[in-house]
Formats: C-alpha cells, structure tokens, sequence
C-alpha cells in the first residue's frame, strides 16, 4: 500500500509540472517571457538526457553538450538554406560561405534542404555518434572518470573542428539570420506561443520515455550497473550494451534539445557545444537530484530561471555568478542527492501514516 500511494505521489508530480508547464502562455503573453521560457524548458530536456545516463546508469559524460549543439547545427543548416534570397549568395548560398569565397552548396549541406531530413539528423547524427563513441568505451570496459575524460575531450575537438572550418560551419560567428521553422502550415517564430508549445511538448514527451525506460527491465539493469557493474556482468548481462542504449538515449534527446534551441534563439553557435555548457548540465542534475527525472529538470529550470534572473538585476550584475557557485556548494553540501531528495522525504513522511491507517482493519480482521 505505501509503494503505492508514492507511486501515485510521484505520478501526481509529473502532471501538476506539465499542467504548470502548459498553462504558461495562458498567464503570460509577453512574447520575450515565453521565449526565455522556452529556453529554460529546453535546458530541462538536456538535463532529463543527462540524467537518464548519469543518473540512472551512472554514466558521466562532460561532453552531453556535443548532441546538443550536433542538434542545434542540423536544424540551422537547414532553416539557414530558407533565408531570403537577398541574405545568400547565387542559387542560395548562404552568406557566410560567398564571403568567404566557396563557388558552391558543399554535398552534405544538400540534403539540408528538406526540414524532415534535418529533423532525422538532429537525432540520427548524435546518436550514431554515441553508439560508436560507446562501442569503443564500454567494449574496452573503460569506466569512471576515464569516461568523463574521453567524452570532455570529444566536445573540445568537434568544438575546434566547427571553429576551424569557417567556410562551411560559420567559424565562431555560427549560423545566423535564420528563418522561422514551418511545418504543416504551422509558423514557429521564436517568440510565439506555438513555439514555446514545441518546447513544453519535447520536455514532457522526455520525461515519458525516460519513466517508460526506467520503469522497464532495461532500467532496472540500468540503475544495477551504477550501483555494481562487476556483479551485474556476474549474472550473465551485457552490460555495454545496456550502457551504449543509455548514451544513446541520452544523445537523441540532447538532439532534439539542440534543433529546438536553434529555432528559439534563431542562430546556431560553436557556444552550443561548450566545456561551459557541459559543466552547467552537470550542475542542473546534481542541484535537482540527478537520479530523479522530474529533479534533473527541476534543477536546471530553478538555477537557469535564477540566473537569467540575478544577471538581468543591475544590483547583481557583477556578482551573480559568486552567488550561483555559492548556492551551488550550499546544495551540494546540505543536500548530496539534489533538492529532489526534500520532495522524497516529504512524501515518505505523508504516506507512512497514510499506510498504517489502511493497513490497520486488515490486519485486525486477519487476526480476528
């Protein structure tokens, strides 16, 4: 009976966060506020991909930013070829590449013509990349910070590589001047309702895939590998498979965050695949509770509503960021498994009178 009045708590949880999340634009209808919204629901999804890996499989990767701005990069490619034509060069090459003197449309922007393809590679392209950064990895049975290691290293070099080849990536200044996506008829400017729909829809479908997973046999071998990997490996599993599922998991969600972060902020940066970024992932996960969906996005939804709040405030303009890492230490030291781990005990608190009260006929009439 108490498993199952938490169960439901829990459940309860996860609709009154999508209900608040929804109902959004109904209270607000400032087009700046949904977008900056929008941004934070996004972030939420990157920490929901973060967790399910770190989390539930006990997977630290410091290069989570790589998916992400993978993502971001697809869908700008393609919505950069939808410009005007008085913002490209001859045949619609984009601006950036006539300065910098390419004669034509490189072979693997083609396909970016097609919306559908670039949604396709925003998640085919970093989870393909996954699954072989994850063969090499778990194959080898390389764990720990070795891990963190190797995947950090990858974002500083795809981070580099962007940089390096300005004449078809943009260099530092990225994809700009992109158009609004449109699909079935449907307008996503950056700041309309509609995207910040598009936004709310990816976290909450995030949470339900990452509850179908952990809810499943698959998590559960999952969450057995963070907690011992030599003893689920001892019953016969094969645990880098179920490894290389999770990163992957993770990328394609990281994916999808990307491609709707560039249609939010209408531009595509090598900033997208930051060691900055990465670090500021981690944070999200370990404030909220990073073995908890629901905590991770919580998390990165309080510290990037406080930040966007204290550096727009002229009083903490040059003193948010000490504020941030303070409160961010005072978490970590008072609350080791997130702010998600206050809501735990709430709820073990409330259920146990709650259990005992309907336990109590039962095992009188038992007895009787």
């Amino acid at each position: 009976m108490r498993q199952l009045l938490l169960s439901r708590a829990w459940i309860a949880g996860y609709a009154l966060l999508a209900i608040a999340i929804l109902a959004v634009p109904v209270a607000i209808d400032d087009p700046y506020l949904l977008n900056k919204f929008a941004r934070y629901l996004i972030f939420a999804t990157l920490a929901v991909a973060l967790s399910l890996s770190w989390g539930y499989t006990g997977i630290l990767n410091l290069g989570q930013a790589v998916s992400f701005g993978l993502g971001s990069y697809c869908m700008a490619m393609a919505l950069k070829l939808k410009t005007m034509p008085i913002q490209t060069g001859t045949g619609g090459l984009p601006d950036f590449m006539v300065w910098n003197n390419v004669p034509s449309l490189p072979w693997f922007w083609q396909p970016f013509h097609s919306i559908g393809v670039a949604i396709a590679a925003g998640i085919a392209v970093p989870v393909g990349l996954a699954l072989i950064l994850g063969w090499f990895i778990f194959r080898a049975r390389v764990a720990g910070v070795y891990v963190s290691i190797i995947t950090l290293a990858l974002l500083v070099i795809i981070n580099l590589l962007i940089i390096d080849q300005q004449r078809f990536t943009g260099g530092f200044n990225g994809l700009t001047d992109l158009s609004d996506l449109q699909v079935m008829g449907i307008d996503f400017d950056p700041y309309s309702a509609a995207t910040y729909y598009l936004a709310a829809g990816a976290l909450i479908l995030s949470l339900i895939v990452g509850l179908a997973i952990i809810n499943s046999k698959t998590g559960l071998i999952m969450q057995a590998i963070r907690d011992d990997e030599t003893r689920v490996r001892y019953f016969g599993y094969d645990v880098a498979a179920y490894q290389i599922f999770a990163l992957s998991v993770s990328a394609g969600i990281s994916g999808v965050a990307g491609m709707l972060y560039a249609v939010v902020m209408a531009f595509a940066s090598p900033t997208f695949l930051s060691v900055q970024l990465s670090l500021s992932i981690v944070i999200w996960c370990a404030v909220g509770g990073r073995a908890s969906l629901i905590g991770a996005a919580i998390g990165a939804l309080l510290v990037t509503g406080i930040q966007g709040s204290l550096s727009e405030t002229p009083i903490f303009l040059n003193t948010w960021l000490l504020i941030m890492g303070a409160l961010f230490v005072a978490v970590v030291l008072l609350l080791p498994k997130g702010l998600i781990s206050l809501v735990q005990s709430a709820i073990t608190l409330f259920s146990r009178p709650v259990a005992d009260r309907t336990a109590t006929p039962v095992n009188k009439t038992m007895v009787g």
